[in-house]
């Protein structure tokens, strides 16, 4: 890219969108930056940023970027801190920021969707559900300024029935690298009445292609929204001892596998539930990665366990009486585990909700989970995540959690670890590696230490299924089968529908041919 063409394509950018939609300056350009990174690293600085308000204006900035050859970076809302935030992974890229395109388009109440722009929080799609006054749950994320489609497109976890396997969207509207615009499935029939309703098309299914992918811009989404039940009851398991979570896990299989439990749980060992409440400063001050006695006292004093899971269950009342004694029975085999479940709440009694977890399990936003960035560094806390995908099996939990502590304590870092079975056969271990991003040198061994698990996870059979830009090309290498067919098989169609090579370049190991290598 050259630097006149970067001037040109920028005062086109201006007189399409209007000069306040075009970021230059320092000062404005630094929300746009991975938000975790120490503040003198440039490696993923964007030269510019661009906020159209419009499909339209989403493809006049994709034709003019190919015009001059400018590489662009999309996010939705720009949330996705933990893996690089809004920041680009090739330094000196236009970030597009979908923000301003913020609107519920459609929301139905007899069939249970809503189609909805990429700069749609939870927080404004729930709003819009209870505005219009329909009996309708949302799956959501932890934190509620996120969106639906950001969160989709990166194969973010939510938590209701809908949630599991990602089953929630449907259909999209996407801007390709021509600037042509493309419907998905029934959406490629102009009028059709199922675009949003039905999965598929005629011909091959393209949705998934736009997935952590670089092939487009997704403009519109559906997004499948479920029937409020007659009871929600959230519950809460403790286990005492760390390799508890063996037998925890064989017992959550089988009751996701019978149908007794139809959602996402979410399981965290006890540092990564103290860091939600509570600080490292405030429990230990010693160097390397603190010690087995001082987790089980934190354990005890925080009345946590050294593993806790939140779950829920959604239905008819005697439905959900009888399957919340069948989850109790089941789990209080494991000797001294404990199921905490304080109350139901009926469908009208969903304002009464106050914990966090248990507000997101309900499907309303809020960000009762930011405080977790504050374990290490305090305001300037920051995080880092590592997440494979591990079969769900007591012996393949210890053998993950074994690979892991161990390389991340040699690090002398905390091993902070979260589980979410994303269905019931697997499950995503997201390794937290928390540091202050104010000291360079604790930031550089966080990043160097999440490449690291990367590589060294690899060989025991366990991939990222999410990559923060600082390791995407990392963490793609790793799936290396047929020589790396795969990759090959994403430059193909890459070097087809980009020839430009504008769009997201190396997004995920998928670069264009004139970066390649």
């Amino acid at each position: 890219m050259s630097a006149p063409g970067l001037e040109r394509a920028l005062e086109r950018f201006g007189a399409e969108l209007g000069a306040d939609s075009v970021v230059t300056d320092r000062r404005g350009l630094l929300e746009y930056r991975d938000p975790f990174a120490f503040a003198g690293w440039e490696e993923h600085a964007p030269a510019a940023a661009v906020l159209p308000r419009s499909v339209e204006q989403v493809q006049a900035v994709v034709r003019i970027a190919a015009e001059h050859r400018v590489p662009l970076w999309t996010h939705s809302t720009g949330r996705n801190n933990g893996y690089g935030g809004a920041g680009p992974l090739l330094g000196g890229s236009v970030v597009v920021s979908l923000r301003q395109m913020n609107r519920v388009l459609e929301l139905d109440g007899e069939l249970g969707y809503a189609l909805v722009e990429p700069g749609v929080r939870w927080f404004d799609l729930h709003e819009a559900i209870e505005q219009a006054g329909l009996d309708l749950m949302l799956s959501i994320a932890d934190l509620g300024w996120g969106g639906p489609v950001g969160n989709m497109l990166e194969n973010g976890v939510t938590y209701l029935p809908y949630g599991i396997d990602w089953s929630a969207q449907c259909g999209m509207e996407v801007v390709l690298p021509t600037g042509e615009l493309l419907r998905t499935g029934m959406g490629a029939m102009p009028g059709n009445r199922a675009w949003n309703l039905y999965k598929r098309g005629l011909g091959p299914t393209l949705d998934p292609l736009f997935t952590q992918s670089n092939y487009g811009i997704v403009t519109k989404l559906g997004v499948w929204l479920m029937p409020r039940p007659e009871v929600y009851r959230p519950i809460w398991v403790r286990i005492w001892r760390d390799d508890d979570i063996a037998p925890l896990i064989d017992t959550l299989r089988s009751l996701l596998l019978d149908g007794t439990l139809r959602m996402v749980p979410t399981i965290l060992n006890t540092l990564n539930t103290a860091a939600l409440h509570t600080a490292r400063a405030d429990w230990f001050d010693g160097e390397g990665p603190i010690p087995e006695p001082e987790i089980d006292r934190i354990a005890r004093e925080l009345d946590v366990g050294r593993w806790m899971m939140r779950l829920a269950l959604y239905g008819d009342e005697p439905v959900v009486a009888h399957r919340f004694e069948k989850v109790k029975a089941a789990f209080e085999r494991i000797p001294d585990a404990d199921v905490r479940s304080e109350r139901s709440f009926r469908r009208e009694e969903f304002s009464q909700i106050e914990n966090g977890s248990e507000k997101t399990m309900a499907g309303i936003p809020n960000m009762a989970f930011t405080h977790i960035t504050r374990w290490a560094g305090g305001d300037s806390g920051g995080h880092i995540g590592f997440s494979p995908v591990v079969p769900m099996t007591a012996s393949e939990i210890l053998r993950a959690r074994g690979v892991l502590r161990e390389q991340v304590h040699a690090a002398g870092m905390d091993y902070l670890a979260g589980l979410l079975p994303i269905n019931a056969r697997s499950l995503i271990h997201i390794t937290m590696l928390m540091f202050d991003t104010a000291d360079e040198a604790g930031t550089r061994t966080a990043y160097e230490l999440a490449r690291k698990l990367v590589v060294e996870a690899a060989p025991h059979g366990y991939g990222e299924y999410r990559a923060h830009v600082d390791f995407m090309d990392a963490a793609a290498a790793q799936y290396s089968f047929g020589d790396h067919a795969y990759r090959r098989f994403c430059e193909t169609l890459k070097d087809a529908l980009d020839p430009a090579g504008i769009l997201a370049p190396g997004k995920n190991g998928i670069w264009p041919a004139h970066l390649r290598g």
